[in-house]
């Protein structure tokens, strides 16, 4: 009983925010004389999460620290909206949008955007990890979306929590081929960027990812790569030759799904060095022809399913599973390369195996790694540390370290 009386402010204050915003935005919907009508759906909505949601709140809780890397390769909609990623990025960053797609649940396993509106948007974790289900974040369009299983729009204050109220969200629910809802494409935005074509953008988004459910039942990968202390490549079962730039490329488009802008592409490949936009597209059109036109235009990202060895280190690390990372991991990332954005990314792979090594309790880890590592004391003595002294292995170990002090 004690719970009623607040509750009933809560709503109190919310219908106060609402009536501040309506008369000032005209919301769509306002009666003569500046009153408006809250819709009943909302309504509904407040009154289921008012007892679990404070309106306070600062931004959406997060599940599994965020890591939903998994998750989202292993969704249905991963490879859909993959096809479309670059359609995608190009209509977030042209209209001033976000763009979102969430499973089942409301958790969201993939976002983009350009980087200013991004970077407000993760100020609520509207983000990877962060939960917009009712029960987690109250009313919005993504969970009234998933609650009805029909496009919905929040604009401003008919959000419950106030930190939203300077958004306007369009979305839509993403059906199978069995009708059950997979999860929610979303297009969010500042209120003031609210724009009347973009619910019959979601709507059409939508029916493009659930065509290509209906045809796709399950495509393994067509592109698999060997990046890792060696180069190889197959396409559609066969081999794949390449130049060393277009390794380069299509190394870091499997390490980066979300896709680069082209200036950003081009930095990682060349960095300060003088070349002429040209011969940066030129390199793109061959690789792009090369794997039948898998590559998306304006934002490059690969349009078709690919299996990456560097790709599958990091997940696996992620998980927790040094023993798959290690078993993965072949090398250096492409070891003769001297672009930065591979240079990046080699430093941070081998730094994350190295770290996950010296926090594993298992010897054979530490050896294994040590292979590769001949010079690294550090590992040495920690696979030393890690043996029983009548472990035949010591010897191994013992014999590395010596070397690696000696040099």
């Amino acid at each position: 009983m004690s719970q009623r009386p607040d509750l009933t402010r809560r709503r109190a204050v919310l219908e106060h925010e609402w009536s501040h915003w309506v008369p000032r935005l005209g919301v769509p919907g306002t009666r003569p004389g500046g009153s408006a009508a809250l819709r009943h759906e909302v309504s509904e909505s407040w009154a289921r999460s008012l007892g679990s949601v404070d309106p306070g709140r600062d931004s959406a809780p997060v599940t599994d620290d965020g890591r939903v890397h998994q998750r989202w390769t292993s969704s249905p909609l991963y490879g859909p909206v993959s096809t479309l990623a670059g359609e995608l990025h190009s209509i977030a960053e042209d209209a001033g949008f976000v763009t979102a797609v969430t499973d089942e649940s409301g958790t969201i396993l993939w976002t983009c955007g350009g980087r200013t509106m991004r970077r407000r948007a993760e100020r609520v974790n509207f983000a990877p990890g962060g939960r917009w289900d009712e029960q987690a974040m109250g009313t919005n369009a993504l969970s009234l979306a998933l609650r009805t299983g029909r496009p919905s729009s929040v604009f401003s204050a008919e959000h419950l929590v106030s930190a939203l109220h300077g958004w306007v969200c369009y979305c839509a629910p993403v059906h199978g081929r069995d009708g059950s809802v997979l999860g929610v494409l979303d297009l969010s935005t500042t209120w003031d960027r609210s724009h009347p074509l973009a619910m019959s953008t979601v709507r059409t988004l939508v029916s493009a990812i659930e065509a290509r459910l209906a045809t796709e039942v399950s495509r393994p990968a067509r592109l698999r790569l060997t990046c890792l202390g060696t180069e190889r490549a197959v396409h559609e079962g066969r081999p794949l030759p390449l130049r060393p730039r277009q390794w380069e490329i299509l190394t870091l488009l499997a390490l980066e799904p979300d896709g680069f802008a082209p200036q950003r592409l081009r930095a990682a490949l060349y960095g300060d060095r003088p070349v002429t936009p040209s011969t940066f597209k030129a390199e793109i059109s061959h690789l792009r022809r090369a794997l039948g036109g898998a590559i998306s235009p304006r934002h490059y990202a690969l349009t078709t399913p690919v299996s990456c060895d560097a790709a599958d280190v990091l997940r696996a690390l992620e998980q927790g599973d040094t023993d798959t990372a290690l078993g993965r991991y072949g090398g250096p990332l492409l070891p003769r390369s001297e672009a930065p954005g591979i240079e990046e990314w080699r430093t941070r792979l081998e730094v994350a195996v190295r770290e996950a090594v010296l926090a594993s309790t298992r010897p054979e880890h530490a050896l294994r790694y040590g292979e590769r590592a001949p010079y690294d004391a550090q590992i040495h003595e920690h696979a030393l540390r890690l043996l029983g002294p009548e472990d035949t292995r010591r010897a191994i170990a013992r014999g590395r370290l010596t070397t690696a002090l000696r040099d």
